[in-house]
């Protein structure tokens, strides 16, 4: 007989698959916006140091930016996670039932890959909302400042390159979200 059957179970087998190939896509989408965002933020946190001594603090320093990079991190720790799927995926399509992990820890490991990615989104939605709430300040008193030579009270380009930094990590996390809720529906269903 040329064609050997795989011991596993059907559903077992997709659920392997799914999570080989949902871990590698999330890790992947994630890996490629922590690189992107990472080089905005270092871009803006080192914009921020080249500013005079007298000048007021851009909204994208301080406790936003700090804020977005423990957004970051937690994206580290999802690109991590995912990476684990993977790994996960390869160990349910194991020949021996033995070797398998058991269905309540495959469950736990995706609950903690979304309870991570939900951490995350809540620290970048609070770094957001304090870079917002700076550059609304800096909106509200450049009216009529046209000839003010303070630059640091105008909107600058960094500003809302933490911005777009922190909807950058916002949607890596969102994509290990859905990775974890994706994954979550295939175990349980």
């Amino acid at each position: 007989m040329l064609f050997k059957p795989d011991p596993n179970p059907p559903t077992v087998q997709q659920i392997a698959k799914a999570f080989r190939l949902t871990g590698w896509l999330s890790f992947w989408t994630q890996a490629v916006l922590t690189v992107v965002s990472t080089i905005i933020l270092l871009f803006a946190a080192a914009s921020s140091g080249l500013r005079p001594a007298n000048s007021a603090p851009s909204p994208g320093t301080g406790s936003g930016l700090l804020l977005t990079f423990c957004g970051l991190g937690a994206l580290g720790f999802s690109i991590y996670w995912a990476f684990r799927y993977t790994r996960l995926g390869r160990r349910l399509s194991a020949k021996d039932s033995e070797a398998r992990p058991k269905k309540a820890d495959t469950i736990q490991a995706v609950r903690i890959g979304i309870t991570l990615n939900l951490g995350g989104m809540l620290l970048t939605l609070l770094g957001l909302g304090a870079t917002l709430g700076g550059l609304f300040v800096k909106a509200a008193t450049q009216q009529g400042s046209v000839f003010n030579n303070d630059p640091s009270r105008l909107i600058q380009a960094v500003d809302i390159l933490v911005v777009q930094s922190s909807i950058n990590i916002m949607l890596g996390l969102f994509v290990g979200l859905v990775a974890g809720f994706f994954l979550l529906n295939r175990i349980i269903r």
